[in-house]
């Protein structure tokens, strides 16, 4: 008995392991999307043209044989006119998306020739499918490459009657033809509708689904990874989409920060798409933009005013006659590192970057190695402001806070006051710039082009920043997956 309980208790801690090592390794999302039931709502007029224009595709065999006294040829079957009245695009919960038609009608003209007894009779002939029902449901995964994939797609589709009008020398002679033909027709156009879905759905949405960047450059320093790291999940009223949301150093992509962010929760349904980003997403492309080795500027001659020159020769006079009367007169420069990687807060107050850097005053003696003259320690803090251009994020920083102290000692601290004006004024009218040049173009959101963001609202919580929009169509369904398969891969600038 005893060795029983013992058994029961060691599976008991071994499961209690593996439960807390499974939740241990859970990853967050750095970025997530949700499409609501109101974007469906949009997306369902596009995906109506979209098989609209599919269904009237339908290339139809030609149909030959013989009732009675009658042989036939039907030749050169065209679909005119679809009228999917009553179409609704609806969430499947845990499944994907239901496309369904009802109750609508077709309309289409065909060529006859048929010969009865010695009489041979040609012309056109129109005819309307009517009692139109079809019923389409898409499974949404993830695919092994983190990609946003239709697995499969389940159809049916049903017509209930068609008819056809004869005209011409045997019209009426042709009433009880007519019902033999249709019926034909009618079971062939059944077989068609969901083949032509099919090849729709899993080859060309498939393909549009295919060009929205999974692992992709930014620029010439780092990329990002918007692999899916779970299959999409859906209810009654979203299809919610959780993405890595990671930045990496093109130079060493497997160096890369770990995500310990609180992981973004939207709750909100009012607006058609919403967009939840979490520290971690601009932690990781700071840490990799650091890591390229960026963060870095070198002040000197031109680039510097003579303001600040003048005040560094001042400050530093007695240090260079002490080193080298000679010195008075070289160039100065100013060197300036991030020496730890930016950290990003987001906080429902706003979003702010801290920032240690350190600078470095160097003397630049005509001919000989740079003398350094001194070594503090910066630290900035800047506010950051999103906002949404199209389908990019784009990021406007203003200096909040700064700060300079020696490294060698407090002494120099207090003669470095002085400075800090200065140094404020110039990281103002320098770096700053500098930043939100790299910053104004945006990085691009996974979503496909002709898709964008419009009239959207920024709100900031604690750990993350929720960004509400609508969706704005620029192309239609049809020409988005056209131009998917002639669009050359882009390149993002951040």
């Amino acid at each position: 008995m005893s060795r029983l309980r013992m058994t029961s208790c060691l599976l008991s801690l071994l499961l209690l392991a593996l439960v807390s090592s499974i939740m241990a390794t859970a990853q967050h999302a750095g970025c997530k999307i949700r499409i609501t039931d109101k974007g469906l709502d949009m997306l369902k007029f596009e995906t109506q043209k979209f098989v609209e224009e599919e269904i009237s595709n339908i290339s139809m065999p030609e149909m030959q044989g013989k009732e009675g006294r009658f042989q036939y040829t039907i030749t050169n079957v065209k679909i005119t006119e679809l009228n999917l009245t009553h179409a609704e695009l609806q969430f499947i919960p845990d499944v994907g998306l239901l496309f369904d038609v009802q109750n609508s009608s077709i309309s289409l003209s065909f060529y006859r020739r048929i010969l009865y007894w010695f009489f041979y009779d040609t012309g056109n002939i129109n005819a309307a499918a009517e009692g139109v029902n079809i019923n389409t449901a898409l499974n949404l995964i993830r695919d092994d490459e983190g990609r946003l994939k239709i697995n499969n797609i389940t159809c049916d589709a049903k017509i209930d009657k068609m008819k056809a009008k004869f005209t011409g020398t045997l019209g009426k002679v042709y009433h009880f033809l007519s019902s033999f033909l249709t019926t034909g027709m009618r079971f062939l156009l059944n077989q068609k509708i969901c083949p032509a879905l099919n090849h729709a759905a899993l080859v060309l949405v498939n393909s549009l689904l295919e060009t929205i960047p999974v692992r992709t450059e930014v620029d010439h320093y780092i990329g990002i990874d918007y692999s899916l790291i779970d299959d999409p999940v859906v209810t009654s009223r979203s299809l919610d989409m959780h993405f890595t949301g990671m930045f990496y150093d093109l130079s060493n992509p497997n160096d890369t920060l770990v995500n310990y962010a609180v992981d973004p929760v939207i709750r909100e349904y009012d607006r058609m798409v919403y967009l939840a980003l979490s520290e971690y997403f601009f932690d990781s492309m700071l840490y990799s933009y650091y890591k390229a080795g960026i963060f870095q500027i070198y002040i000197v001659n031109e680039k510097m005013s003579k303001d600040m020159e003048m005040l560094l020769r001042t400050t530093y006079f007695g240090t260079l006659v002490m080193m080298n009367p000679a010195l008075v007169d070289a160039p100065l420069s100013l060197k300036i590192a991030v020496n730890s990687p930016p950290k990003t807060t987001m906080k429902t107050s706003g979003a702010t970057v801290f920032m240690t850097a350190s600078v470095k005053v160097m003397v630049l003696p005509p001919g000989q190695p740079p003398i350094q003259l001194s070594s503090m320690t910066m630290e900035t803090k800047f506010n950051a402001k999103f906002s949404m251009k199209g389908k990019r994020l784009a990021i406007h920083a203003d200096l909040r806070r700064f700060k300079i102290f020696s490294n060698q000692s407090a002494l120099e601290s207090l003669a470095l006051i002085p400075l800090q004006a200065p140094l404020k004024t110039m990281l103002q009218m320098s770096v700053v710039p500098l930043i939100n040049n790299w910053t104004k173009r945006g990085v691009r959101i996974p979503l496909a082009d002709g898709m964008d963001f419009i009239e959207e609202v920024v709100e900031y919580h604690n750990g993350f920043i929720l960004i509400g929009a609508n969706l704005h169509f620029s192309k239609g369904l049809r020409e988005m997956i056209t131009g998917s398969n002639q669009t050359e891969p882009e390149t993002n600038t951040v």
